[in-house]
C-alpha cells in the first residue's frame, strides 16, 4: 500500500476521494491549499470544511499557504490577460503551476508517494511506464480539458480515483455511506477567486483595470456604438452591446491597444483555423503534421482537425469545418479518441487554408 496525499478542497469530490483511498487500506493524509489572504471573503470555508472531513475520517490534515504565489501567477495573469484583450482560462494555469506544481512538491516533501485529486479524469499506464490521460467515465463532468499541461513525470505521481464513477449521484451516495459532513454541500463556482462568477466586477474592483470607454466598430469601418471597457467583451458575444443594426452583430475581435471592439454579422465569427503557442504534450506526436480532434473551449465538443507544429512550441490548426468564436487566451486541447495528447494557448484565428495537401501522418 502507498502513502497518498489528498488535495482536499472541502468539497464532496475530494472528500470522497480521501474516504475511498483510506477504505482501500492506503496511508492517507490531506492537504488543503490556502490560496487567498486569511481575511478574504469566504476564504476560510475550504480549510475549515477539509479539516472537519479529515477529522471525521481520522486522517492527518495539513494546510499549504500558496496565497502569494496564487496572487502573482494566477490572479495577476488573469487581470493582465483581460487588459490585453484576451479571455484567459485560469484553471489551466492553476493546475500547471499550483496544484500539480507546488502542491505536488509539498505532498512529496510531507512523505507521500502519490497525490490524489477529485478530478473527473482517468489515467492509464502502459507496461513500459508511459502514462496516458483519458476522459472520465462521467463525460458530463470530464475535466481532462484543464489538465493538458501535465507531464509524464507528474502523471506518474498522481491518481484520480473518481475517473471511473459514472454520475454525481454515485459520488453523493458514497459521501452519505461514509457519513461525510459535506455530503450535501453544493457545487463550487467555476472560478474560485471570482465572487458570484461576476468577472467584470472582479476586474474593475481589483484596482488594476479601469473601465475606459471606446468605439464599437463594424468590420466595414463604421462606428456603430460605444463600449465601457474592452474587458467586458469576449469573442462571439452577441448580447449587451446596445447596437441597432439590420442583423444581429457579434464581437469578432477585441483590440485593447486601440481600445476598440470589432463586430460583424454571424458568418464573421467563424474561422477555418487558428494559431496557438506554448504547446505542451503528454504524449508527443510522431511527426510535425498530423490529424486529431480538438476542443477550443471547455464545453466545446472535440472536432476533427489537422495540426502543423512550428518552431518555438507553436502550432497551426485547420478544422475540417469552420468553428465559431475562436478566442485568444483560451486553451486548445488535442484528443485522439478518449486520450488527451496535449494542448496550448490560442493566439489568433485564421481564415485561410493553412495546410494544403494531405497530413503526413494520422
Amino acid at each position: 500500500m502507498s502513502t497518498i496525499a489528498i488535495a482536499m478542497s472541502g468539497g464532496v469530490d475530494s472528500s470522497v476521494t480521501a474516504a475511498l483511498l483510506k477504505q482501500q487500506g492506503h496511508t492517507v493524509f490531506g492537504i488543503t491549499m490556502r490560496l487567498f489572504a486569511p481575511h478574504s471573503s469566504g476564504v476560510g470555508s475550504a480549510v475549515h470544511d477539509a479539516a472537519v472531513v479529515a477529522e471525521h475520517l481520522g486522517i492527518p490534515h495539513h494546510v499549504a499557504d500558496f496565497a502569494p504565489d496564487f496572487s502573482r501567477l494566477i490572479i495577476g495573469d488573469f487581470i493582465e490577460e483581460y487588459r490585453t484583450g484576451h479571455t484567459p482560462n485560469p484553471c489551466v494555469r492553476c493546475n500547471r503551476y499550483i496544484k500539480f506544481g507546488m502542491l505536488l512538491d509539498k505532498a512529496r516533501e510531507l512523505g507521500a508517494d502519490l497525490l490524489a485529486t477529485g478530478h473527473y479524469v482517468r489515467k492509464t499506464v502502459d507496461p513500459d511506464g508511459t502514462c496516458h490521460l483519458r476522459v472520465a467515465e462521467y463525460a458530463r463532468k470530464d475535466q481532462s480539458y484543464f489538465l493538458y499541461t501535465l507531464t509524464q513525470q507528474q502523471l506518474q505521481q498522481v491518481i484520480f480515483p473518481l475517473g471511473t464513477v459514472t454520475s454525481k449521484d454515485e459520488v453523493r451516495r458514497l459521501a452519505r455511506e461514509f457519513s461525510l459532513p459535506v455530503a450535501e454541500k453544493g457545487e463550487s463556482q467555476e472560478v474560485c477567486f471570482i465572487p458570484n462568477d461576476d468577472y467584470v466586477a472582479f476586474l474593475e474592483g481589483s484596482g488594476s483595470l479601469n473601465a475606459t470607454d471606446g468605439d464599437i466598430v463594424h468590420l466595414n469601418g463604421q462606428v456603430v456604438g460605444r463600449h465601457h471597457g474592452t474587458h467586458r467583451y469576449t469573442i462571439g458575444q452577441r448580447k449587451g452591446m446596445g447596437i441597432a443594426w439590420s442583423e444581429p452583430l457579434y464581437v469578432t475581435a477585441i483590440d485593447a491597444e486601440r481600445n476598440r471592439v470589432e463586430v460583424g454579422e454571424q458568418q464573421h465569427v467563424y474561422a477555418d483555423g487558428l494559431k496557438a503557442e506554448t504547446i505542451s504534450w503528454i504524449v508527443a506526436p510522431e511527426c510535425e503534421e498530423f490529424t486529431a480532434t480538438c476542443k477550443i473551449r471547455y464545453r466545446h465538443q472535440p472536432v476533427p482537425c489537422r495540426v502543423r507544429l512550428l518552431a518555438g512550441d507553436r502550432c497551426e490548426v485547420q478544422f475540417d469545418q469552420a468553428q465559431k468564436a475562436i478566442t485568444p487566451g483560451q486553451a486548445l486541447v488535442f484528443y485522439r479518441g478518449d486520450e488527451v495528447l496535449g494542448g496550448g494557448r490560442i493566439v489568433s484565428s485564421c481564415d485561410r487554408n493553412l495546410m494544403p495537401g494531405e497530413a503526413t501522418c494520422a
